[in-house]
């Protein structure tokens, strides 16, 4: 497995990404801010960053630029954010940035993209920095996404749900308390969870729980988050 470097100066997003990749196997580093980040760069030399664009001191964009300005982008980078343009995502492309993931992140799209980062040869990536041949057109609605941009102009193609089981069902009530408790619980979270297209931040609104505490919850449970296109939880 490899170690990734979570560079976010939010607490909650570096906590769940840690937790979310550190299920996967990985080793996680984490950093709050870009001096945090050239620290850990340099001291573990990490097999791929997660890296926010809106920092308080030094923003992502200048950190990318910095590192591959000195020859350090070995890596490769994948950049987030909540506020981010078309623009930004062409810019970060263009110094080196393999993907673009818009808050909030999909599970489905975190572990595709870091997939695809830790499978792309040192060669290809050393070639992405400089590549200006990205490509911004539109689509037939409202233009083109952040992401969009970052992949030559493609939209990304939308993953079937599989639906979850219908509001009204019937449990097998003569077992003990716990289990037939944690049998509903299972078919409550997987209903919530098909009714919300797999977003776990507005199932997490809908239940009154916290995302993290709720994908805690689901693992517990054993539900199935790949079967749901482990959807949106960041």
């Amino acid at each position: 497995m490899a170690t990734i470097l979570v560079v976010d100066d939010e607490l909650g997003i570096r906590a769940l990404l840690s937790e979310i990749l550190a299920d996967e196997g990985h080793t996680i580093e984490l950093a709050e801010n870009a001096a945090q980040a050239r620290a850990c760069r340099e001291r573990i030399r990490p097999d791929l960053v997660l890296l926010d664009i809106w920092m308080p001191d030094v923003d992502g964009i200048t950190l990318l630029k910095e590192w591959a300005a000195t020859s350090v982008l070995t890596m490769p980078v994948i950049m987030m954010s909540g506020h981010g343009t078309i623009d930004t995502a062409v810019e970060a492309t263009k110094v080196g940035a393999m993907a673009f993931l818009e808050k909030p992140i999909t599970l489905q799209k975190l572990l595709r993209a870091v997939e695809q980062g830790l499978a792309k040869p040192a060669a290809a990536r050393a070639g992405m920095a400089g590549n200006s041949g990205t490509h911004v057109g539109h689509h037939h609605e409202g233009g083109l996404t952040v992401e969009a941009a970052m992949t030559g102009g493609a939209m990304p193609v939308s993953q079937p749900m599989v639906l979850g089981p219908q509001s009204e069902q019937s449990f097998d009530l003569d077992r003990p308390l716990r289990e037939a408790r944690d049998a509903f619980e299972k078919s409550y979270f997987e209903f919530h969870l098909a009714q919300e297209n797999g977003s776990m931040t507005r199932v997490a609104e809908k239940t009154g729980l916290e995302r993290t505490h709720l994908y805690r919850k689901l693992k517990q449970l054993g539900v199935d988050l790949s079967r749901n296109k482990r959807s949106n939880v960041v």
